[in-house]
Order: C-alpha cells, then structure tokens, then sequence
C-alpha cells in the first residue's frame, strides 16, 4: 500500500491547491485555496478561460464583489472534484477589520448557497489575527465555519479554540523556514527532522492540547516542504498537502505509523491556559517566529490579492 493510502487510514488528506483539473487522481477529501494559488491557477492556460468567462459575467460590479465571484467559481469546481469542503479566503487585506470580515464571509457565504452548496461544505479562511479570530467567534454562531489560517503561535491555536472555531490551519514548513534561516549555518537538517523539526513540534503541541481538554477544533497541518514532516504528523485531524508531495508519497510503499494519538494526548502534562485581548497580543508579540511569519504571510496574499485584482481589471 502506498503512502497516501497508509496516511488516509489515520488522518484526512486534503488537496492544497486551485489546480482542480489535478484533484481527482489523488483523492483528497477536501480541498484548500488561498490568493496565491488561485492567482497560480488563472496564469495557466487551462484556467484563463474561467477566469474571463466569470469577470464577463459580472462586469460592472464592484472589484472585490468580481473578485469574491471569481473565488467561489474556483471553490465550485473544485467542489465537484472532492466529496468534503473547500476553504476560501477572505481578502487578506481585512485582517486586522472584525466587521469587515465578518461582511465578507457572509458574502463568499450567500454566493455558495446561491449556487445549491450547502454551508457544511463551506469553510471560510482567515488570518489568525486577533480580529480575525473575533470574527470567526461571530460566524461560528450563525453556522458559517472557519478555518483560521497563518496560524504559527500556541495561543493562536488556543484562541481559536476558546472561539469555537471549526478548523485550523497551522504552518508547518514557514515555522520550518523561519528557524533553518535564523540557525543559518548551524543548521542540521538531520537533527531537525521529523519529530525534532520545529514546525512539526509546533502542531504536535496544539494537537496534544486540543485532545487532552477535548477541544473539539479540527487541527490541519499546512504548508509542508518534505514527506517527513508529513509522515511525523499522521494521525493529525488532516493534512493540507500540495499536489507534487501528493505524488511522492504515492510513489512509495515506506510504512507509516501514527505519530499523533488522541489516548496518548490525553495523559499529557499540560495545563490549561486562556488568553484575552492583551495578554493574546502580548504572547503573539513574545514569539518572535510568529510574529514575523503572521506579517510576512498577510503581506504575501496582499499582494497576490493585488496582482489578481490587476489582472480582473485588465480583462
């Protein structure tokens, strides 16, 4: 048995990616978007007809409302690719607006249903900023779930789970990259691997810690840069995999066993914490990692939310 279908046993495998012409022969469960991969998808030739049939459709509408439709054509696609959910992301540049959030949710929200999707297959990302968690607390209440994303610090993780939030989405390769480039040459890579890799103890951490207070959020680890560190997390709620590490780990049959166990979390020596507004702010700020990484991230989908804005224009 090759190793996807040995991870599928302990773990849910989602697809990370717009590529929903590449989803199939992987069967993932469920599928995950951001602004880059979509703005990914549009430059290829097999995407571009899509996206000048959809900014055709609605031309004369405001930018952001062409743009929300342009999201949730992908997220439509994709949905009749995968049995599961597909995430689409709220405007990175809305991250530190409660309300403006919650608005735009409520619109990607009203755009599947429009189309005959139910919200249960819906999950809405947002950055996992201080607001953005608040505005998840919101749309969990009416039904509308989440799935909070650039998540690199524990008491995100904890937030998030004091808000009732559905899923999150925590990044294991920019925690990975963040400390190889601040170790610099006294990295070892071999010593840093699997369990010893600094992104993959991160979501071992929150996962141990959602399971022994049985903390019902779903934990997804995201953005892996090799197959170890996807093999260290199995046994994790799911897994955000991309489409190239898919295709390794169903090219070998290594054996995988579960490295992440609900009964072992349970007998973990850990305490309970809780986090308001400042001391959230204040533990962000104490974590130097995470701190850059939510910044770097924010900045990252801005500006492809800027470059897919260019190129609706220009159509």
């Amino acid at each position: 048995m090759h190793q996807l279908d040995q991870l599928k046993q302990f773990t849910t495998v989602v697809a990370d990616t717009g590529n929903f012409k590449q989803l199939a022969q992987f069967a993932p469960q469920d599928a995950t978007t951001n602004p880059s991969l979509i703005l990914k998808a549009v430059q290829q030739p097999d995407y571009a007809p899509l996206l000048a049939e959809t900014v055709a459709a609605h031309r004369g509408l405001p930018l952001d409302e062409v743009v929300d439709q342009v999201l949730v054509r992908f997220g439509l696609e994709i949905l009749k690719v995968v049995p599961g959910r597909v995430s689409t992301e709220v405007d990175a540049r809305l991250s530190f607006d409660t309300a403006a959030t919650v608005a735009r949710a409520h619109r990607l929200i009203a755009l599947y249903e429009a189309a005959g999707i139910p919200r249960e297959r819906v999950l809405i990302k947002i950055a996992s900023t201080w607001e953005g968690i608040q505005a998840a607390r919101i749309l969990e209440r009416e039904g509308i779930h989440c799935n909070l994303t650039l998540l690199f610090a524990f008491c995100q993780a904890v937030a998030c789970g004091e808000a009732g939030v559905q899923l999150i989405s925590p990044f294991v390769g920019r925690i990975y990259d963040w400390y190889k480039k601040s170790a610099g040459a006294k990295w070892d890579e071999a010593a840093m691997a699997g369990a010893n890799d600094p992104g993959v103890q991160s979501v071992a951490q929150i996962y141990t810690y959602y399971k022994k207070f049985g903390i019902p959020t779903e934990v997804m680890g995201a953005s892996f840069r090799n197959v170890g560190q996807i093999v260290a997390l199995a046994g994790c709620d799911l897994l955000t995999i991309s489409p190239d590490l898919l295709a390794q780990l169903q090219a070998s049959e290594a054996p995988i066993v579960r490295a992440q166990d609900p009964a072992a979390a349970k007998d973990a020596p850990v305490h309970a914490v809780s986090y308001n507004e400042a001391s959230f702010r204040y533990a962000l700020n104490e974590d130097a990692m995470a701190t850059e990484k939510l910044a770097e991230g924010i900045r990252g989908f801005a500006v492809d939310a800027g470059k897919l804005d260019q190129m609706i224009l220009s159509l």
